[in-house]
């Protein structure tokens, strides 16, 4: 990532994203009216101002329409090759890594953030996964993603598409073994509920990965509950229902009810090659909601979409992903203190809004706008 030495402005941002979608992403579209840098300006500003293709094509003065841009788009995205286009989206993340980034003993993270689909079409609902309901339906397009956080800097390392056949154990493989090619070694990896099962608690033991897996309380009597006694933290052996072993440690940490009164909750952790006390455990865990302040910043750019083309779709939510990669990067790029001691960097200088802000401007600026509409006279 190339930017300038005396000053950030919002043409330098521009083209950042357009090199990075550009290189990686394969978006080769030539066409003799439509060419590439059209499409990633129409991609990008669809994602920022959380639009759809066809609104920004009303919006912008484009050669083509916006069918055609969307013609270009679902020619270069097959649903087949969806593998494909998640190793190039891949390689975007990996590009907006900096070199200065510390690669070994890092805290990781991984999740689900799930992106709620209402379609009807079969073609559409088998690339869906189903899950509990939220926000009026039980079909969401998934994507599984793998973070590093290392001070005040989440950057995801990789992600990788989520298909209802898939186990979140193989899940689990592809993102790890992703850390290998960029050099990666967690000193910690903190995962979900939804990772807590036991082919994924075997897997971490057998590779001697640390991690630190979030575990639902189950049974009346019996199962995890009964462990959830007395008042003091501590930890413990138990043996899943399955027959895996593991490492637990147990808080009854004090949270609000309905009322407002404080009334005593049990947290279940299972412990992976750490010697951790429960205390500690907990602690340490709470870095991982960081992460979820990050799933709220996607929104601002997500791009909507209509489209049948579940490549896409995918591709959409990867792209928000990328931006916000690029975000992150930009500011511990340009606006690093010359000062002794750790790296700090001006956290105000660069927000979320003004990037979006400085895209949105450098892309009207490129592509022009158009501010009439036709009138049509009887």
């Amino acid at each position: 990532m190339m930017i300038p030495k005396e000053q950030l402005g919002g043409e330098d941002v521009r083209r950042v994203v357009e090199q990075t979608l550009r290189e990686p992403l394969n978006l080769a579209v030539d066409g003799y009216k439509c060419d590439t840098g059209a499409v990633v300006n129409v991609l990008v500003k669809a994602a920022i101002e959380r639009q759809t293709i066809e609104s920004v094509g009303d919006d912008v003065r484009l050669a083509v329409s916006s069918n055609t841009v969307r013609e270009h788009l679902n020619a270069v995205l097959d649903g087949y090759d969806l593998r494909e286009h998640e190793c190039e989206m891949n390689a975007g993340l990996a590009g907006n890594i900096a070199k200065a980034l510390p690669r070994r003993g890092r805290e990781m993270a991984l999740d689900l953030p799930d992106e709620p689909f209402y379609g009807k079409p079969l073609a559409l609902r088998t690339y869906a996964c189903r899950g509990a309901a939220k926000e009026g339906t039980t079909y969401f397009y998934r994507v599984a993603t793998l973070y590093v956080i290392w001070r005040a800097v989440r950057v995801t390392l990789a992600m990788t598409y989520v298909l209802p056949e898939d186990s979140n154990l193989s899940v689990v493989q592809r993102l790890l073994q992703r850390m290998q090619p960029l050099g990666c070694r967690p000193g910690v990896v903190y995962m979900d509920q939804e990772f807590c099962e036991g082919p994924i608690v075997r897997y971490l033991t057998t590779a001697h990965l640390p991690a630190i897996l979030a575990c639902t309380v189950r049974g009346d009597t019996g199962g995890t509950r009964a462990l959830c006694r007395g008042r003091k933290s501590y930890c413990t052996d138990y043996t899943f229902t399955d027959g895996t072993p593991a490492r637990l440690a147990l808080i009854p940490a004090r949270v609000p009810d309905k009322t407002g009164r404080r009334r005593v909750k049990w947290l279940v952790f299972v412990v992976i090659h750490l010697d951790w006390s429960a205390k500690k455990v907990a602690q340490r865990y709470r870095r991982r909601f960081g992460i979820e302040s990050t799933y709220r910043q996607l929104d601002p750019l997500r791009a909507r979409t209509t489209s049948r083309n579940p490549a896409l779709r995918f591709f959409l939510l990867g792209l928000a992903f990328l931006l916000l990669n690029i975000w992150v990067m930009l500011p511990w790029l340009a606006t690093r203190l010359i000062a002794l001691g750790p790296a700090r960097w001006r956290e105000d200088a660069f927000r979320l809004f003004r990037f979006i802000a400085f895209l949105r401007r450098a892309i009207e600026r490129a592509i022009g706008t158009s501010d009439t509409i036709p009138i049509y006279s009887w």
